[in-house]
């Protein structure tokens, strides 16, 4: 059993105290405006000068900033957060380059939200309690699960949502064992009918969160649009109907937490699609269920559980007509209506009827599987 050393962040609830609350939100706030007066300036330099800005040059500017009378305020909060937003920005322009993002926005303003993160310098952490930087007392945290024994975090960042609620993630360098070696694989189809269908034949049954809450999101909508913007009524029913929007994101995260990660606790080789999802939204019949299905959140922590663990992830091309192909004869269909939930092979060929996910689930294994073996992509057959 081989041990890795890797990042792993731990996310709790925290309750800051008034004094507390209010110096968190002016360090997002100047945390945001860092970062768009940083990008703002790199903007113009490009556009009127041809001139690249760095990190370096960026770094230089918000000591100049520092020093302005209308900026002063920026001196109230702790450093460390703003040099943080710059570095993010530095990491935006590069996937921006690498061609693996779109180009850096402006940070949108949003009452009482927001995000600040600490690095080493900027808090101490002694005998389970956090103090961060500008701050006296340590900040009051529910620990819901304990850190690694004799493990610091190296990084803390300090965020809250749109619902009030506060939380602090702690990044660990954490050691953590892999799973021992199973002979199982499985094929993972996606789905709205069954969420997912594994090769196995097992089907996934589709939990429908949002649905489920629609009619309570949908009525607190109607209450936020009776009341006067900006009023303090206007403020409570938003942060009603946000809740009531965080209940389904949080139940979600929750079901595909516990799926993933016995999925792979099961298997050695897991297979799945290279689903275009952002091209499906735009499909507006069935955006809302595609959305509530999050299959690349799926996917994301199929990723990293992977890999933390010592399991095979393999992604099969998205233009393998898995739906079209008999799982037991490889004949291909001509056309396959999303109406028809049986895949029927032809009398000429083998007559095998099965279940149209199951057997689009069998295809993406056998296709995983064959990846695995050789190391190349899968495309679809040509005649």
């Amino acid at each position: 059993m081989a041990i890795t050393a890797r990042h792993r962040a731990y996310r709790f609830r925290c309750y800051p105290t008034l004094e507390q609350a209010r110096q968190l939100v002016q360090t997002f706030g100047c945390v945001r405006l860092v970062y768009n007066m940083a990008l703002d300036a790199r903007a113009k330099a490009w556009y009127r000068r041809q001139e690249r800005v760095n990190y370096v040059q960026t770094s230089a500017l918000l000591t100049k900033w520092k020093r302005r009378n209308d900026l002063a305020f920026l001196n109230e909060v702790s450093s460390v957060p703003l040099q943080q937003a710059l570095r993010h920005l530095q990491h935006a322009y590069a996937g921006f380059f690498e061609k693996r993002t779109d180009y850096p926005h402006f940070k949108r303003k949003r009452v009482g939200t927001g995000s600040a993160e600490y690095t080493k310098s900027a808090f101490t952490f002694r005998a389970g309690e956090l103090r961060l930087a500008k701050q006296a007392d340590p900040l009051r945290i529910r620990w819901s699960r304990p850190l690694p024994h004799g493990s610091e975090p190296t990084m803390v960042t300090v965020s809250r949502d749109a619902s009030g609620r506060w939380f602090v993630s702690m990044l660990i360098e954490e050691d953590i064992p892999t799973l021992p070696e199973r002979g199982e694989a499985v094929g993972v189809d996606a789905g709205l009918s069954a969420l997912f269908t594994l090769s196995t034949g097992e089907r996934i049954v589709n939990p429908r969160h949002e649905r489920g809450d629609r009619a309570r999101i949908r009525q607190r909508q109607q209450a936020l649009s009776r009341k006067r913007k900006g009023s303090n009524n206007y403020h409570k029913a938003q942060i009603r109907l946000a809740r009531a929007h965080a209940r389904v994101a949080d139940r979600r995260r929750d079901f595909l937490h516990k799926l993933t990660t016995r999925l792979v606790r099961e298997n050695q080789v897991i297979a799945v699609e290279d689903l275009n999802v952002r091209g499906m939204l735009s499909n507006h019949t069935l955006a809302r269920a595609i959305a509530d299905a999050s299959w690349s959140t799926f996917r994301r922590m199929l990723e990293y559980k992977a890999e933390w663990y010592g399991r095979d992830l393999v992604v099969v091309d998205r233009f393998m007509p898995s739906s079209k192909i008999c799982s037991a004869c490889g004949t291909i269909k001509r056309t396959m209506p999303l109406n028809a939930r049986t895949f029927t092979c032809s009398d000429k060929a083998c007559g095998h009827v099965e279940d149209r996910d199951a057997n689009a689930a069998k295809n993406i294994l056998a296709a995983g599987l064959a990846v695995a073996a050789c190391g190349d992509g899968v495309r679809p057959k040509r005649s």
